[in-house]
């Protein structure tokens, strides 16, 4: 069964739309718990429905992408992002200027 905690990653998660990421930190802080980035990405690991939670919108703050996504590498993760559109600079980090999520607003964060 999982915690409340867990409920709300995957509810957060959820509302990441299509062509946008979150970061691990950001995903903890909406679901209540800004500590809890490391419980985001074990929680993520054990996505409970694949395909409707969209885990592989969650990257680390700095665009990089999870070097063991659950569901196939950073490959697969890069390839579900590009056909969302998702930018990448050129080393290979998503472009979180451009794309960043954060709970209702697409890019940089207002100061």
């Amino acid at each position: 069964m999982a915690t409340e905690f867990t409920r709300r990653i995957y509810e957060e998660t959820s509302k990441i739309p299509c062509g946008c990421v979150a970061s691990y930190g950001m995903i903890a802080l909406l679901a209540g718990n800004p500590r809890g980035a490391r419980a985001v990405g074990f929680a993520l690991h054990r996505n409970p429905r694949p395909g409707e939670i969209p885990c592989h919108r969650v990257v680390f703050r700095d665009g990089s992408l999870c070097s063991g996504f659950a569901f196939g590498g950073p490959d697969v993760q890069r390839a579900l992002l590009e056909k969302e559109n998702v930018p990448f600079l050129p080393d290979g980090r998503v472009d979180m200027k451009r794309c960043a999520w954060y709970g209702g607003t697409r890019g940089s964060p207002a100061p």
